[in-house]
C-alpha cells in the first residue's frame, strides 16, 4: 500500500514538474522581443547613436523581462522592408523603425504581421498596430539660428541637408527665420546631399559651403564630419542629434541633442502591461525630447541670454518658432500677423519661406 502510493507520489510529482518545464518553457518562448533599424551605424555620433541610446536604456530599464536586438546600416526602400519582415517572422514583439524612409516598408509589413506592434520614427501614417512618433527637431533649430545670426562675421550660414521631405525643410526654414530676426543681412547657403550618413559627402559639402562664405555651419545629417572640417578651418558649427564637442572642442556652439529613452521605456511598458496601443507622438524641448548641449564658452553672455530665452520661451508655450507674419519664398502670404502654423501645416511644409536663396529640390 506504502509503495503504490509512493509510485503515485513520484509520478505526481514527475507530471508536476514537467508542467513547470512546459510553463518555464512557454513563458521563455513569450518573452517579449524588442527589435530596432537602424538607418545608419550606431557609431555614428549622431542619429542612429542615440536611438541606440534608446535601446540600451531599455535593457537598463527591464533586464531579463525582455530580449533586444537591432540592425543597423539599413537602406531607405526594398531593403528596408526585407529586414523588418524578418524581425517580424523571427518572433519580434515590437519593432522600432527609425528613419522617414522606413515608412511604406513599414505599414507593408505591419499589415502582413498583425500580432506584432510596430512603431515608426518621423512618419505619418499609422495602422491599428502602427504607431508613429517624431521630435519638434525645429524648435532645437530656432534657438541655433538665433546663435547663428549673431556669431556669424560674413553673415554667411552655410547648411548640409539630407532629403527635402518636411522634417528637413522646416528646420532650415526655423533657423533661418530665428537668424533673420537678430540679424536682417543673413544669408543661408544650402547644400543637399541626398544621404543621411556619408562623412565623404558630408565633409565635401562642409567645403563648398565654407568656399562660399559660410564661417558657421549647420547640419541635417548624421555624422560628425563637418564639425571637424569646422575644427580645421577654425569655424563655428552645430552638432546634429548628439553632442559633438568631442570632434569640435573649438568649433561647437551647442548640438540639438536628440533624447528617445524616456520614450522608449514608455513603450515597452506599455506592451509588457498589454495596454500598448497605437499614438502619434510629437514631442519636443517641454517634454525634453529635443535638449541643447552645454553652451560653448566663446559664447558672450548676451547671446546665452537671448538662447535660453528662446528655449524656456518654447518650453513653456509662450514662443512658437512659426509665428506670422510669415511669407513664402515666392512671396505669398503664409502666415498672417500673430498667427502660428499648425501642426498639420508644419508636417506638410514643402517650401522655402522669403529670403532663402535657390530652389527646393524636388
Amino acid at each position: 500500500m506504502r509503495a503504490s502510493r509512493l509510485a503515485k507520489l513520484v509520478a505526481g510529482s514527475a507530471v508536476a514538474g514537467l508542467m513547470a518545464l512546459v510553463g518555464w518553457a512557454a513563458h521563455a518562448q513569450t518573452k517579449p522581443k524588442v527589435s530596432f533599424v537602424y538607418v545608419g551605424p550606431i557609431g555614428d555620433h549622431g542619429w542612429s547613436y542615440q536611438h541606440h541610446q534608446g535601446l540600451q536604456a531599455l535593457k537598463a530599464e527591464f533586464g531579463d523581462k525582455i530580449d533586444t536586438n537591432y540592425v543597423e546600416n539599413v537602406p531607405e526602400g526594398p531593403d528596408a522592408e526585407r529586414v523588418i519582415d524578418q524581425l517580424a517572422a523571427s518572433g519580434s514583439s515590437i519593432i522600432f523603425t527609425t528613419s522617414f524612409g522606413f515608412m511604406n516598408p513599414t505599414i507593408k509589413v505591419a499589415a502582413r504581421y498583425a500580432n506584432v506592434k510596430f512603431e515608426h520614427a518621423t512618419g505619418f501614417k499609422q495602422a491599428p498596430n502602427v504607431a508613429t512618433y517624431n521630435a519638434r527637431f525645429y524648435e532645437g533649430r530656432h534657438v541655433i539660428g538665433l546663435i547663428a545670426g549673431k556669431m556669424t562675421k560674413t553673415n554667411t550660414v552655410g547648411y548640409i541637408a539630407s532629403f527635402p521631405i518636411p522634417e528637413v525643410v522646416m528646420g532650415i526654414n526655423s533657423a533661418y527665420l530665428a537668424a533673420k530676426s537678430v540679424n536682417p543681412n543673413i544669408k543661408f547657403k544650402i547644400v543637399w546631399v541626398s544621404t543621411w550618413f556619408d562623412p565623404g559627402k558630408e565633409t565635401d559639402a562642409a567645403k563648398a559651403l565654407v568656399d562660399q562664405g559660410a564661417d558657421i555651419l549647420m547640419q541635417h545629417t548624421d555624422s560628425p564630419a563637418a564639425m571637424k572640417f569646422a575644427e580645421e578651418k577654425g569655424i563655428y558649427a552645430f552638432g546634429q542629434a548628439s553632442d559633438m564637442a568631442s570632434f569640435g572642442p573649438n568649433a561647437q556652439l551647442t548640438s540639438i541633442v536628440d533624447n528617445w529613452r524616456p520614450y522608449y521605456i514608455r513603450r515597452v511598458k506599455a506592451l509588457l502591461e498589454g495596454t500598448w496601443q497605437t499614438s502619434d507622438t510629437w514631442d519636443g524641448i517641454k517634454q525634453g525630447t529635443v535638449s541643447l548641449a552645454p553652451w560653448s564658452r566663446k559664447l558672450p553672455a548676451d547671446v546665452v541670454k537671448l538662447a535660453e530665452t528662446a528655449r524656456d520661451g518654447i518650453a513653456a508655450g509662450t514662443l512658437h518658432p512659426f509665428t506670422g507674419p510669415i511669407n513664402k519664398q515666392d512671396g505669398s502670404p503664409w502666415l498672417k500677423e500673430g498667427e502660428k502654423a499648425s501642426d498639420k501645416d508644419l508636417l506638410s511644409m514643402n517650401f522655402y519661406v522669403a529670403g532663402i536663396e535657390g530652389a527646393l529640390p524636388k
